[in-house]
């Protein structure tokens, strides 16, 4: 991978299913994780709310990819599927540009995302529960402000 492919970019629509094929690797890899929609089904969830979000990607080919909700502040998305890299705060470096605040909700199992976010300033805020049919796993919902 370039150093110029190592800075986010925003994404196309024709690198949504590099996005999908990540997170349904993610989920294949965590034995906790009830098993979710394929990476085609993926894809088409990412092109619906293409619009109304900010997505970044990284890499090329893609190998990491955040997504925001400018609405609302929730970081919907911030996955990789190489890790220890530093793709990961380049990423949330990205999302909290000209914010000063975000969201998210991360799973309980999921401590690893957990003290990354923790270093990157959020706090955990709420205990919610899971989101049938896909997952009934608790969430936790953390927060960053600048």
């Amino acid at each position: 991978m370039t150093i110029e492919a190592r800075s986010p970019r925003a994404a196309t629509r024709a690198d949504l299913l590099a996005c999908a094929e990540i997170v349904a690797a993610w989920e294949a890899g965590n034995d906790w994780m009830t098993p979710g929609p394929d990476a085609g089904t993926l894809a088409g969830y990412l092109d619906a709310a293409f619009d109304a979000r900010e997505i970044w990607v990284i890499g090329d080919p893609v190998v990491g990819y955040a997504s925001v909700d400018p609405a609302t502040g929730k970081l919907g998305a911030i996955y990789c599927a190489q890790t220890g890299q530093g793709l990961g705060l380049r990423l949330m470096d990205r999302a909290k540009e000209g914010r000063d605040m975000l969201w998210l909700t991360t799973h309980a199992p999921n401590t690893g995302a957990q003290g990354f976010y923790r270093r990157e300033g959020f706090t955990q805020t709420a205990t919610l529960p899971g989101e049938p049919p896909h997952d009934d796993i608790p969430l936790y919902r953390m927060e960053w402000r600048r």
